[in-house]
């Protein structure tokens, strides 16, 4: 091989996998970690849609008033409870405490909730409500009728909070270096995006099984039951994955540096009052936090409207679950491929700005083309049947390719960047600022765009009528995502540079002491 083919071969190979040999004891283990939280991730996000939006009495319009009303005051409620408990707790039991929270609850629910759905359900009582409040109403009185479903629906997306942005992430940013974190965040998502894979042909696998019983027979139920096995299957293997990093990983120098860790426990803790002021103050923060803010409000402006044509066009829950299965395993392909060739490439190569700024760009592009046909689908009769497809079809087809674009460039630009600006933080800013932006800060973004839909229903009377008032205020919102990401760049910037030239003084500042040490006269016997 010659010299330029191997120096070819070497450049390629850094592109593709930017890690060191040695450096396989850490990366693989945290693939592994967020492998498993993602593989649960993908199966509760799929099924929660199916299990609300197919329902008796509910569809896509039961989201919106879901996220004001359930998602986001449990989640500052998760919140203010991590942030206690963080002050009580080492973080390995805090962590354990967190997943086991969740998977105790998924077996109470496969095995005790809905089993016993029809007894416990207010269906008379939710009936007599539809018949007295206005259209627009439906969506919460749905909430009431399945509060079992809401339940579960609530806590599946605490899940990707807790679990993926606080657990995972928190525990990313304390253990990695920034040098790392260039190489190493988004070789995670692969991570996440190969559990996408097969979560994604389970999910249709056992969507599949449930379409095959016999009449009479809850084929959804038996889908639920085995798909919620497989959560708390992977949930256990996240709690053995995470101790072996901490025995194994986390004791090597090479990896980590066990005094720096010293120093931060040593460190007097903030009270949660004080914390909340810190944030307010900390512009650093509220710039990092209206990303996540604008993220959560843009995806749930266009994902109500599309699962409300997906619910169209797949009725059955057997068959809605069973395409968005089909759809998380087309966003893991995509995705892998992103970050492979496009996500951490554009972070080494051109920098932190262009990385952030990436997926609102991307989230405008694809949105206002979604929704043009959306509302212009009506003049297009003519060129749709030459196509050979429905509307509604083409409007699932638009749709899907939206949240595709969006979901893969999230996962390789969004979150790495996002994560990478926590890293120059102190670990005050880091534990708590994190709580707060990621656990209620993502909640409220969503909540804030459910409560645009929510709002639209009730005034309109309908999703179909609220397209042309949504685009609108998603490029808004997009505007000042820009802007915060572009304000944010400068200071993370700037406090990168500050810290490692303090790593930098304080190496010196070692240098310059060991070889006094060493001259100075050793004790005579």
């Amino acid at each position: 091989m010659s010299q330029t083919t191997t120096k070819e071969f070497g450049k390629w190979r850094s592109m593709l996998w930017p890690i060191h040999g040695f450096e396989l004891k850490k990366i693989i283990p945290m693939l592994l970690l967020m492998f498993f939280i993602n593989f649960n991730y993908t199966i509760l996000r799929d099924t929660k849609d199916a299990l609300i939006v197919t329902a008796p009495g509910s569809g896509a319009e039961a989201i919106p008033f879901l996220k004001v009303w359930g998602v986001l005051p449990i989640a500052i409620l998760f919140m203010l409870i991590y942030a206690k408990l963080s002050n009580v707790l080492s973080k390995q039991k805090l962590f354990n405490v967190t997943i086991s929270s969740f998977l105790i609850f998924f077996v109470i629910f496969n095995f005790v909730l809905y089993p016993a759905r029809d007894v416990l359900h207010p269906t008379e009582l939710a009936d007599k409500l539809q018949a007295t409040l206005p259209d627009g109403f439906s969506g919460l009185i749905a909430i009431f009728r399945n509060w079992t479903f809401s339940l579960f629906y609530i806590m599946s997306e605490l899940w990707g909070s807790m679990a993926l942005s606080l657990l995972f992430w928190g525990f990313a940013n304390d253990t990695t270096r920034i040098s790392e974190s260039k190489r190493f965040y988004a070789m995670f998502g692969i991570g996440a995006n190969l559990a996408m894979l097969p979560s994604g042909e389970l999910i249709k696998y056992f969507a599949r099984v449930g379409g095959a019983v016999p009449a009479g027979v809850d084929g959804f139920g038996l889908t639920l039951n085995y798909l919620t096995m497989l959560v708390v299957g992977a949930g256990l293997m996240v709690m053995v994955v995470y101790r072996w990093i901490n025995k194994n990983v986390l004791t090597d120098t090479r990896f980590f540096e066990v005094n720096d860790v010293k120093k931060k426990k040593e460190k007097p803790k903030m009270p949660l009052k004080e914390s909340f002021a810190y944030l307010i103050r900390s512009k650093y923060l509220l710039c990092l936090a209206t990303l996540v803010i604008g993220y959560g409000v843009c995806i749930q402006l266009v994902e109500v409207t599309w699962k409300n044509q997906v619910k169209l066009q797949y009725p059955n829950g057997t068959d809605y679950i069973g395409f968005m299965g089909m759809f998380s395993q087309i966003t893991s392909i995509l995705t892998i491929l992103m970050m492979l060739f496009v996500g951490g490439n554009v972070i080494r190569r051109f920098g932190w700005k262009t990385g952030a700024l990436f997926t609102p760009i991307v989230l405008l592009i694809t949105g206002i083309a979604f929704f043009a046909f959306v509302i212009f689908k009506g003049q297009l009769g003519g060129v749709i049947s030459m196509i050979g497809t429905t509307p509604l079809m083409l409007a699932v087809i638009f749709g899907t390719t939206q949240n595709i674009m969006s979901k893969s460039t999230k996962y390789s630009l969004f979150d790495p960047t996002k994560e990478m600006a926590y890293i120059p933080l102190d670990q005050e800013s880091k534990v708590k600022g994190k709580a707060a932006i990621d656990v209620v800060g993502a909640r409220f973004g969503k909540a804030g765009g459910a409560l645009v839909n929510q709002g639209l229903i009730v005034a309109t009377g309908g999703i179909a009528f609220i397209a042309p008032y949504v685009a609108g205020i998603m490029v808004f919102v997009l505007g000042g995502w820009i802007v915060a990401a572009r304000s944010l760049s400068k200071r993370f910037t700037s406090l990168t540079a500050q810290r490692e030239a303090e790593a930098k003084a304080a190496e010196a500042a070692v240098a310059a002491v060991e070889p006094e040490t060493a001259k100075s006269p050793q004790p005579t016997s």
